[in-house]
Parts: C-alpha cells; structure tokens; sequence
C-alpha cells in the first residue's frame, strides 16, 4: 500500500519507520525547512520505498492510508485536513495521530468526506509501542474503523476503539491520573522525583508491562479473584482516593519537577538512555510475542 505520512517530527518519522518494516511505500510531506534530511537520519528502516514532497495534495492524491501528525492545534488542523479531504481518494482513511484534540473537531475541515477521518492515536515510538488508539468521531463510518482497526493490525499493532470521544483518549487520561498524584506527591514534600520514578519503574510498572491494571488486580485476589480483591480492599481505596492530590502546576512546581529530573539524570546521557530503553522495549515485545496471554 501506498502510505502518505503527513508531518515528520518524532512521531511522524517513527512511523514512517514502521510502514517501510512492514513492506509498504512511504511518501512523507513536511513544510519545514531541513524536514527531509531529518526524516532520512531518522528512519532506521530500508528507505528504498520512502519518497518525499512538500506539496501536502500531491503527497496524499495516490495514498491508500494517510497518518497526520501535525501540531496538537485545531486551526493547524483545519488547514491540514482541508487539503487532505479535498486531495485523498474518497476511500482513503485519514487518521490523526493526535493526542487529545476530538475527531469530530477534526472532522468540521472536511466538507467532502468527513466519515473517513478518524484518531489513530499511537505511543511513542510508533514503531515500537503496539498500541493504537482508534477513535471514530461523530460523523465517522464504521467502514473506515474497520479499515483502521485491520490496517493497524497488520502492522503488527494492538489498536483499541474508544466506544466514545474524550478529550485526551483512554491511555492518556490514565498517564494524567498518574502524574497528577505524582506531581501532588512532589508537591506534599512525601518522595523526591527520583524515589516517584523509582516506586513505578521497580514496581508495578513492572506489571502493568504485562497486563492491565483490571488483570493485575483480579490477580492479586488469589482464587476469589477481582470480586476478593474489591470486597476486602474496596473501602479503603476509596479512602485513598479521597485522599488523592489536586495539584496546580505552578511556577515553583514546575522549577521543583525540572530540578529533580536533573538531579536524577545527574550528568546521563539522555541519548543514551533512549537507546537503552528501546533496546529493552524491544526485548520485553519480543519475549511477550512468545507467550499465549500477554
């Protein structure tokens, strides 16, 4: 298939990366000045099927599939998708790649073919992350999400269909409800930066690497399961709950979080650091892939 990817940032270039490893041509678009040579350092794949343009119509006319990743900006988007529905095939899926803006809001540019536009919400990287979060807007025909769904799939993706639109999607609100307590736990002087990072990567972010946070719970019931596990400790997470941090990202928080990231990098390469967590990212996928469940 011929796939257009619609801006070349982060994201933008890691699937590109992905959509060549799975054998399909790439014609990427990006207005930037240098957007082409950063793209080309960026994607590890064979770039024999890669082709580029700046004209954003002539990138799209023959696509199969189109990924937008443009700014988190609903004008930008208007621009963009404008141009995508008047120049894409009328069968072409036009999936975003947003991670908060509402598909119906994306939809309100696209007066020829709103009911192919859709959120196809990756996480980064896309080309090593499985999850893609498919989520249809208010005009958006079942055809098209199934046509997502499956285009996902053969990437060797886990997409998801949200059942509604919500700001921010599913996976995103769960990470904000993390850092919200995290931030508050900062903020309530109760554990440095370093120690919050700590308590998640050396404990249950080891699990949820795994299984969600329904199975974990279900279990740790033992063989009463989640129906234990709610009876007995229920009420008291709803204690805690109530007890949970509200906080505002002020100046000072913000200085506070800054300066302990900082001290825990503590002179790290950062380069270094995404090359080591890719490579164990790429290593927990590959031992999940041989099991039954996970």
């Amino acid at each position: 298939m011929r796939v257009a990817v619609v801006g070349t940032g982060v994201i933008g270039a890691s699937w590109a990366t992905l959509f060549l490893e799975y054998g399909h041509e790439v014609v990427a678009t990006d207005p930037a000045p240098g957007a082409e040579a950063r793209l080309r350092a960026a994607v590890t794949a064979d770039q024999t099927r890669l082709s580029f343009t700046k004209d954003l119509a002539r990138a799209v006319a023959d696509a199969g599939f189109v990924q937008e990743n443009g700014p988190e900006q609903p004008e930008a988007k208007d621009e963009v998708f404008a141009v995508l529905d008047a120049a894409a095939p009328p069968a072409t899926v036009l999936a975003s790649s947003s991670s908060g803006l509402l598909p119906s809001r994306i939809q309100h540019a696209c007066a020829g073919h709103p009911e192919r536009v859709l959120v196809g919400h990756p996480f980064n990287p896309p080309h090593l992350i499985p999850l893609v979060e498919v989520v249809p807007g208010e005009r958006t025909d079942e055809a098209a999400v199934e046509k997502a769904m499956a285009f996902y799939r053969g990437l060797g993706r886990r997409p998801i269909r949200l059942r509604r639109e919500l700001p921010g999607h599913v996976a995103n609100r769960l990470q904000a409800a993390l850092w919200r307590e995290a931030y508050s736990l900062v903020e309530r002087g109760a554990a440095s930066v370093a120690d919050i990072d700590t308590a998640i990567a050396h404990g249950p972010g080891l699990r949820w690497a795994l299984l969600g946070p329904f199975l974990n719970q279900h279990l740790s019931g033992g063989a009463g399961g989640i129906a234990h596990v709610l009876e007995h400790l229920g009420p008291p997470m709803e204690e805690w709950w109530a007890d949970l941090g509200a906080p505002r990202l002020t100046p000072e928080l913000a200085r506070e979080i800054t300066r302990g990231v900082a001290e825990e990098l503590a002179g790290t390469a950062e380069a270094a650091l995404v090359a080591e967590r890719d490579a164990l990212l790429a290593l927990l996928l590959d031992a999940k892939s041989r099991t039954d469940h996970l």
